[in-house]
């Protein structure tokens, strides 16, 4: 199946679905804003596929709940037996459903509590994080919750699994979120990444593996840190379901804002998924840091793949002092390498992956924007990081987007591919990909979106990854160009270069035994490491300063990825005979519009 048919699979049927639920919220005009109507229709979607899923099993479930009750059985052996007569990871232990909800409409908000507190406790936690409960109340204070439920209990709201699949009850809920999303315009890719990014994320993560995997399947865990409303990990499951049947993926991922961390949960529960494995919390915090925000709860796991999209250009002054306090713990936390300046804590989360990913095959792919590649002086922070990955031989390949791509912003953004357990013939490289000039026109903007990237597109970036070597990939009007360098290739030594004082008689002033600068003169080189020092200032700084020499002791390593200059293209500007041969063209042509203009012969 090619990537179109995967983008297709929201087919007609299901976004019809989807628009005919999504009609529902004509009754919410003027009680909620129309980026407010998921607050509604996605919690309430939720509600009704899972009302309609227990329905025959209902009565069934009611009852064993008396029974557990009046012999005392709590927690986790009451949770397990009753999911077991529900046949769900979920169930309802109320006397409502939906259909005796709006049988009594005179107590609808009553009974509606009633029902809601009947879930188990995974639906509890989504329908909190929903901030469903005061939903609730402004939708009883509008009057529309009667109305509201009545319409989600007729055909266009019927979600019974005998008629929807868990998997089209995915697409119909993706499309949903899509629309949601879409409601907020610029604000949408806050929360919600394209399919088509997905999808080049997710070949580049499995390539190496594909052959494999079609011969053999396989049983992999993925991870998503930021996953939004995890269509990362959903887009990750169906790729591998796709290569083979036979291919098992187990999807764990953290988000701390609670109504898309209530999106994800419940996709995962609507798609038969591991709901257990979406956490709520702020990723960057240690664990147990403070008792008020729950932090990254996934420590010490270590997963097979990473997908990732996490916020850049925000800073991370809330999660400072658990951050610099683990960064003092060295490699035994997560931050060792370094900190990258407080305004922005996207390399933050790139450390985060490397310590997740499973040693000697784990694999990730995450975004980032221009200043990961370059920002921060020698031995900052930032450049500390990049020498960590590159010197580690993690990083595999970095593939420049092109911009216009996201919901969100316009600018530059970056896939880095980093791998434990490179395949040999790209141990000690790393791939430059610019894949800027690959991308198709969207007929209708979505916020800052206003390209896509096709089965062509997604192909040839392919292409140029697959075929690791220097060369430029053209297809009709697309164009990818590789490159590839040596790890050390992005490191540089930056020296001080100091000039030796003399004496009146030109001799070097000493002080114990060691040369004495001229104060104010102090200046800097930045020398690659692929070249000797000593050479280097024989050929670029003696013969224009013969008293120049190394202070060595405050030689700092560097490292970072010029990849705008690394494709620099120079255009050489119009020859002068050229311009004025157009401007004497663009006169003839002026002076005959003129004659006509004015009727002259």
């Amino acid at each position: 199946m090619s990537i179109s048919d995967l983008q297709k699979q929201t087919n007609a049927n299901i976004q019809a679905k989807a628009n005919l639920i999504w009609e529902i919220a004509t009754h919410l005009v003027g009680l909620f804003k129309p980026h407010e109507y998921g607050k509604v229709i996605l919690p309430m979607t939720v509600l009704k596929r899972f009302d309609d899923a227990l329905k025959p099993t209902k009565d069934a479930v009611v009852e064993m709940a008396k029974k557990l009750d009046s012999q005392h059985v709590e927690g986790v052996a009451r949770d397990g037996i009753l999911c077991r007569v529900s046949h769900y990871d979920f169930y309802n232990t109320s006397n409502y459903d939906f259909a005796k909800l709006i049988a009594d409409p005179d107590n609808i908000e009553i009974n509606f509590e009633a029902y809601l507190q009947g879930f188990s406790s995974n639906v509890k936690d989504i329908i909190d994080n929903f901030d469903f409960t005061n939903t609730v109340k402004l939708m009883v204070k509008g009057g529309v919750l009667f109305v509201t439920l009545q319409e989600f209990n007729s055909a266009k709201g019927d979600m019974s699994p005998d008629k929807i699949t868990s998997a089209d009850m995915g697409y119909i809920f993706e499309e949903l979120i899509r629309k949601f999303s879409e409601s907020y315009d610029e604000q949408a890719g806050a929360h919600f990444t394209s399919r088509d990014i997905i999808y080049l994320m997710t070949e580049l993560l499995v390539a190496p593996e594909k052959a494999a995997i079609v011969a053999e399947g396989c049983t992999k865990t993925a991870y998503d840190m930021a996953m939004g409303t995890s269509q990362m990990l959903g887009c990750l499951t169906e790729r591998l379901q796709d290569i083979s049947p036979d291919a098992a993926l187990t999807c764990f991922g953290q988000e701390f804002n609670p109504e898309t961390y209530a999106i994800a949960k419940a996709d995962m529960l609507i798609k038969g998924g591991n709901s257990s494995g979406m956490k709520f919390g702020d990723t960057l915090l240690q664990k147990d840091f403070d008792s008020k925000t729950p932090g990254d709860q996934f420590e010490g796991y270590e997963f097979d793949y990473i997908i990732s999209n996490p916020p850049f250009g925000i800073d991370w002054k809330r999660e400072k002092l658990s951050v610099e306090s683990e960064a003092k713990r060295g490699f035994d936390g997560r931050f060792g390498p370094g900190l990258p300046a407080i305004s922005d804590g996207q390399m933050l989360f790139m450390l985060n992956g490397v310590k997740k990913l499973k040693e000697r095959s784990g694999r990730m792919a995450i975004i980032q924007n221009g200043s990961s590649l370059f920002t921060g002086d020698a031995g900052s922070g930032a450049s500390e990081i990049r020498r960590y990955v590159i010197e580690g031989d993690l990083v595999e390949a970095i593939i420049q987007l092109p911009t216009d791509l996201f919901y969100n912003t316009g600018i530059s953004t970056y896939i880095w591919v980093l791998a434990k357990g490179k395949p040999m013939n790209r141990c000690g490289k790393v791939q430059l990909i610019d894949a800027s000039k690959c991308f198709v026109k969207r007929r209708k903007n979505i916020g800052s979106k206003r390209v896509d990237l096709d089965d062509a597109c997604i192909d040839l970036i392919l292409r140029a990854y697959e075929g690791f070597t220097d060369e430029t990939y053209q297809e009709n009007d697309l164009v990818v160009e590789s490159k590839v360098f040596n790890n050390r290739f992005f490191g540089f030594t930056k020296v001080t270069v100091e000039t030796t004082l003399t004496d009146g008689s030109g001799k070097p002033v000493l002080k114990k035994g060691k040369k004495q600068p001229v104060r104010g003169a102090s200046d800097t080189e930045i020398i690659p490491l692929s070249e000797d020092i000593d050479a280097y200032m024989e050929k670029n700084v003696l013969p224009y300063n013969p008293l120049a020499y190394i202070d060595h002791t405050k030689d700092k390593i560097g490292y970072e990825v010029p990849f705008t200059r690394l494709f620099y293209k120079f255009v050489p500007p119009t020859p002068s005979d050229e311009i004025f041969a157009e401007i004497i063209e663009f006169e003839a042509e002026e002076t005959v519009l003129m004659n006509e203009l004015f009727h002259k012969e």
